[in-house]
């Protein structure tokens, strides 16, 4: 008898799908600018830059105003003594004073200062000029005021005061009235009267 060989068959092997994640491709390095003073210093500008708030890459001039009067490292040391909410004022002032000295090398910022005063000194002046005119005219509006109430009291007397006046005078007007009446109408009165009575007294006869 043949013995048959029975194989079994052999399970065969299943692929096994491996989901890997499809990684994203790194981000572009970001390029930051150097700062205005690290770019004209021609040196790195580091991420904690001390100068890099105040003088960004595009106000070059700024930096070179304040570099070319102070120098870079009396401008950082001196920043370095303020504290932060101070600083911002200070690179303004010093890059103004850098700007009165290039233009005026003898006086700088301080002949500006001088002009300032002298002009606050003329306006002060004239503010108490005006002040004082003020004071005078209103010292006069004060006096017209008080003159015109006067004026308006005196003519607004009381009406029963005319009546008084009227009969105080009256004498003198009934006396001229009278003299008037005594020689010139009192002869024109009678005289009608008179011719008439001789008149009829002459019928008579």
């Amino acid at each position: 008898m043949k013995s048959l060989d029975k194989t079994t068959p052999t399970p065969t092997p299943t692929p096994t799908l491996t989901l890997t994640s499809s990684s994203s491709p790194p981000p572009p390095p970001f390029v930051v600018s150097p700062c205005a003073a690290c770019k004209i210093l021609r040196r790195r500008c580091a991420e904690k830059c001390l100068l890099a708030p105040y003088f960004p890459p595009t106000e070059p001039l700024k930096f070179t105003t304040a570099h070319r009067v102070f120098g870079a490292s009396n401008i950082s040391k001196f920043l370095q003594e303020l504290p932060e909410s101070q600083r911002a004022d200070a690179v303004s002032s010093m890059v103004y004073e850098a700007n009165a000295r290039i233009r005026d090398p003898v006086y700088g910022c301080t002949g500006s200062i001088c002009q300032l005063q002298k002009q606050v000194s003329e306006l002060q002046a004239q503010l108490a000029n005006t002040q004082a005119e003020l004071v005078n005219m209103q010292f006069q509006q004060a006096n017209l005021v008080a003159l015109i109430c006067m004026e308006m009291a005196q003519s607004q007397q009381p009406m029963s005061q005319q009546p008084l006046d009227s009969i105080m005078s009256s004498p003198y007007s009934f006396q001229n009235n009278a003299s008037l009446l005594d020689d010139n109408n009192l002869g024109s009165i009678w005289e009608p009267l008179w011719t008439n009575e001789q008149f009829s007294r002459g019928e008579v006869a």
